[in-house]
Parts: structure tokens; C-alpha cells; sequence
């Protein structure tokens, strides 16, 4: 019932709105010297979602087999997020933001079965997805060079949360590795500078910042993320920035760093005692962007400190929580190169039709400290092809096909089948 109402709901706003993105004439997501994200004069309404089918030759449960995930047909289909977005302009220099997101069809509650923790099952007050505040804050504009902004925020590290819309990435599903060892997106509550100066772009923040009880083998930090409970413990702030250059006709450049000490930001802080579990984490990404091609690469690098002890912490902590329990590893790594082309450029039409190649390698567990054991199976090389048919600039039907390889073909390979219908944009705005 919920996807019938927000198919209806998606329909009628195209229909009866003016659906458009920050730019419509190519592939290259605002790229500009300008401040385009402020580009409206009182209020605007959009959003962005993606409906996904996916099917798999491999089991949910790789872990029970030496041999890896056993052979099996499934498929499913999901609302993995639909977003809406207001912003509002007190004054030229005074603009609220908000996004609501909700994600596989929102609360509720679910039982969940967690292969990791040895087939155990727990109850999720998700249904499997949940509804929450994904942006709500506040800038006050100075000047384009430099913006004040608080509240709850985009946490800017890696170029899928800093551009995490559907039509900035060519696969059905957002791109694995990040998705896997990074919170994604990742939105937290603090305060940030921003800016334009010359071809830069910057920002830097202080917000909340991540839990130790919840990192894990698999996902590394990505389940540190707070939001269990009412409140965001903030005794050990994170420090975060990215800056992005577009002084090169169609090309941009990324940086990202990310620094929080996140012990003091346990759940469980009296087990903390004498470790600070640093977490750093470094990225760098580059995108070529024309009307009919896109090139995009990209790379991240973790660590975390005293991640041997920080194990051993978690290992103890009850059965009762909804925490993981499993070793975590000192270092996590993602890179990625993607390329498509617009096989439509020869034809008499202004529909795009690109097939895209896409090389991934990921690994939750890069590197264990001394006297942990070594987790292979989290190495992982995907391999994907397909295409993207653009209805409009900002609409997009995908189908790709992926191959999963992981510690280089020593267990069972994972192949997934993908068709998503996305949309990003603008219906109204003033």
C-alpha cells in the first residue's frame, strides 16, 4: 500500500509540477564556480527516490559455508529511499533546509536474522527501513566565500555522500564499497563553514560523532553511526572537510578527511577504559563530465586505533543490544573507476541510452592488527555492466549486471541482476 501511494504521489508531482535538477543540459552535477545550491528565491520542493528490483544466484548466508554464499535463485523488489526536500528563505541570507527520507517503506517492526552473529535471530523496529530526519539545518550567508550552517547535516566524506543522488551513479544500487564500510548517508548534527573561492568549493564541520560498540567485520565503522536512541552522544566531537575543485572544463576534483576519538562516545563507556579508538579516514575522487560521456574514480582509506582491544570490548558486550559483537579491523580500503557513453549521440534524438562499465574492489578488513585473524572473505572485486536510459535529464531507468568475486575467486562467486527507476529533482519552487 505504502509504494502504490508513493508511486501515485511521484506521478502526480511530475505531472503537475516543473520537475528539474540543479542542471538539466549535462552530466555534470552543478559543476560550477557559482553558489547554485542557493539558486531560488523564496522556498523550493523536490526530492529524490528510486524503486529497485534485484535478482541473485547466490544464499543470504555466506558465512556457513567454507565455500562461501550457496548456490540459490532469489529476487526482491524495494523502495530502498524516497526523500523529500524543502527549503525555505527567511531572508536572501537566511535559508532553512530540510529532507525526510524514508527507506524500504518505513517503521515498523520486523524480525531480522543476522548471519554474521551465527543465524541469530533479533527484532528490528524498522520493517526492514525506517523513516528519519536526513538534513534539517540553518546557514546564514555571509558572502559567497564564507557561510555559517547548523544543525543536522550531510557529513561530506567520499563522493557517494557527497553527491548521493540516484542520477550521479551509474549502478541500480549505490556504489558497494562505500556503502559497506561508510555510514551513507551519512547525516549528522553540528555545525559547518562553507564556501565558494575561485573554482573551490569548501566545507568543514564539528558535529557528533561515532559509536565503537557498533563497528564491526563486515561493515567496519558503518554501523557506528548513532541513532539507537533520542539523543546523539557528543562528548568526543568529529571533525570532518571536503573541498572540490572545477577550474577544469568538465573535470572536478575531490578531497575528504574525516577525524573523530570515539571512545568516549560508547554506548557502553565504562568498558572504554584506557583506549581512545581513533578514526581517520582519508578520500580523493575525480569526475569527467560531458553531455554524453561520464568518468568517475574514486578512493577511500580507513583506520582505526586500538582496533584489537576495541574487539575484544565488543566481543563482551550482552547479546541483549543490537550490536554486532565481531572483530573489527585496523584498516578498511574502497576504490572504484566507472565509465559511460551515449550511444544516442548518433542518432537524431535528444534521449540518452549509455551503457557503463564499472570495476570495484572493497575490503572491510584491509589490514587486522598482530594476533587477529585475518578476514578473506571480506575481500571483495565487483565487476559491473550495464545501461541508463535517461527519460528526462533527471530521471533514469537502469539495468546492470554484477559479478562479485571475493578474496580474488576462492569462495562461490555472487551475481545480482539490477533494474531501478530513479529521479532527483526540483516540482516546485519560487
Amino acid at each position: 500500500m505504502k509504494k502504490n501511494l508513493f508511486l501515485l504521489l511521484l506521478i502526480y508531482l511530475i505531472a503537475n509540477g516543473d520537475i528539474t535538477s540543479q542542471n538539466t543540459n549535462n552530466m555534470t552535477d552543478s559543476i560550477s564556480k557559482a553558489p547554485t545550491e542557493w539558486n531560488f528565491n523564496k522556498y523550493r520542493i523536490g526530492g529524490y527516490g528510486e524503486i529497485l528490483f534485484q535478482s541473485m544466484n547466490y544464499g543470504a548466508d555466506r558465512y556457513k559455508d567454507p565455500a562461501g554464499a550457496p548456490k540459490q535463485t532469489r529476487s526482491y523488489i524495494s523502495i530502498p529511499r524516497a526523500v523529500f526536500a524543502f527549503d525555505y528563505k527567511f531572508r536572501s541570507d537566511i535559508i532553512l533546509s530540510t529532507e525526510l527520507e524514508i527507506e524500504y517503506g518505513g517503521a515498523g517492526s520486523a524480525m531480522e536474522l543476522e548471519y554474521e552473529e551465527g543465524g541469530e535471530y533479533e527484532m528490528e523496529v524498522e520493517k526492514g527501513g525506517e523513516i528519519e530526519l536526513e538534513q534539517f539545518h540553518i546557514t546564514k550567508r555571509f558572502s559567497d566565500a564564507f557561510n555559517i550552517r547548523a544543525g543536522h547535516m550531510i557529513v561530506p566524506v567520499g563522493i557517494t555522500n557527497s553527491h548521493h543522488e540516484p542520477i550521479y551513479f551509474f549502478t541500480t544500487a549505490r556504489p558497494e564499497g562505500e556503502m559497506t564500510i561508510l555510514p551513507c548517508t551519512w547525516h549528522e548534527t553540528g555545525i559547518a563553514i562553507l564556501g565558494y573561492v575561485s573554482s573551490f568549493r569548501y566545507e568543514v564541520m564539528m558535529v557528533n560523532g561515532l559509536d565503537p560498540n557498533g563497528f564491526s567485520s563486515i561493515n567496519w565503522i558503518q554501523g557506528g553511526k548513532q541513532g539507537m536512541f533520542e539523543t546523539s552522544v557528543m562528548t568526543s566531537p568529529a571533525f570532518a572537510g571536503r573541498i572540490e575543485y572545477a577550474g577544469i572544463k568538465h573535470l572536478r576534483l575531490g578531497a575528504s578527511g574525516y577525524f573523530n576519538n570515539t571512545a568516549k562516545n560508547a554506548s557502553k563507556p565504562e568498558k572504554m577504559t584506557g583506549i581512545k579508538a581513533p578514526v581517520t579516514i582519508a578520500t580523493f575522487d575525480a569526475q569527467y563530465l560531458t553531455k554524453d560521456m561520464a568518468i568517475r574514480a574514486n578512493a577511500v582509506y580507513g583506520n582505526l586505533g586500538a582496533s584489537r582491544a576495541l574487539s575484544e570490548i565488543n566481543k563482551g558486550i550482552s547479546k541483549a543490544t543490537t550490536f554486532p559483537r565481531t572483530p573489527v579491523a585496523k584498516n578498511a580500503v574502497t576504490y572504484s573507476i566507472e565509465a559511460g557513453y551515449n550511444i544516442m549521440k548518433f542518432f537524431n534524438t535528444k534521449e540518452k541510452l549509455m551503457p557503463f562499465a564499472r570495476y570495484e574492489y572493497y575490503n572491510s578488513a584491509e589490514k587486522v592488527e598482530s594476533g587477529m585473524a585475518e578476514m578473506p572473505i571480506n575481500k571483495r572485486d565487483v565487476y559491473t555492466f550495464g545501461l541508463n536510459y535517461y527519460m528526462m535529464p533527471n530521471m533514469v531507468l537502469k539495468a546492470d549486471y554484477s559479478i562479485r568475486k571475493l578474496n580474488r575467486g576462492k569462495f562461490n562467486d555472487e551475481n545480482t541482476f539490477g533494474l531501478a527507476l530513479v529521479y532527483t529533482g526540483w516540482f516546485s519552487k519560487k
